[in-house]
């Protein structure tokens, strides 16, 4: 099996279904969970299994469906079929209300970084961020595309951010806080705007 194919080097890909160009905004949104995918590996090999088994097993759990998610955004036959499961949704909930009480809780916001395993979660909490906006502009260029790769991303984000420091606070690393934050979390949830301003 050839790796190439030469099929794109007149800028167009082929979907489940179809061919678009490649810049199409499908294509934008599918890549980018892609590419959060890709930062969640890295995060992978930057983990103790001693120490975060746990965590190891959502992350691989999670990128499967992500290549869901992304097979789900690329499906444009008639029959959509989705591989994404509302179960995938309710895991994660459960797990960020397992994990939100494991780390310290908050008072300001935090900036991304601290250990490796950390930082590189945090860019798949951005990236997946930009995923979940590129899916809500290709919901409304095309009003088929499923709501449940949108509430997945929007959950997984979540996700990210609650695991990511957790691994901090097993490593004993402390979440940097914004300097400039005034308090904006109260009981480990975020104040209004009106109580913040």
């Amino acid at each position: 099996m050839k790796l190439y194919t030469r099929t794109g080097d007149k800028g167009k890909t082929s979907l489940i279904g179809g061919r678009v160009d490649k810049d199409d905004i499908r294509v934008e949104a599918y890549g980018t969970v892609d590419e959060a995918n890709s930062f969640v590996g890295q995060a992978v090999t930057q983990l103790d299994q001693a120490i975060f088994q746990d965590i190891l097993s959502d992350l691989e759990k999670i990128q499967h469906e992500l290549f869901d998610c992304g097979g789900d955004l690329a499906n444009v036959t008639k029959q959509r079929e989705l591989k994404l499961s509302a179960d995938s949704i309710t895991y994660l909930e459960s797990r960020i209300d397992e994990l939100i009480v494991e780390a310290p809780e908050l008072e300001r916001f935090i900036l991304p970084g601290g250990a490796p395993a950390a930082a590189s979660i945090h860019i798949a909490r951005t990236v997946t961020r930009r995923a979940e906006r590129l899916v809500v502009s290709l919901m409304k260029a095309d009003p088929n595309v499923p709501e449940l790769p949108l509430q997945f991303l929007n959950r997984l984000s979540d996700y990210f951010f609650a695991v990511a420091r957790v691994i901090n606070f097993r490593l004993n690393q402390k979440d940097v806080e914004y300097l400039r934050s005034a308090k904006v979390f109260r009981d480990g949830k975020r104040k209004s705007d009106k109580e913040v301003n």
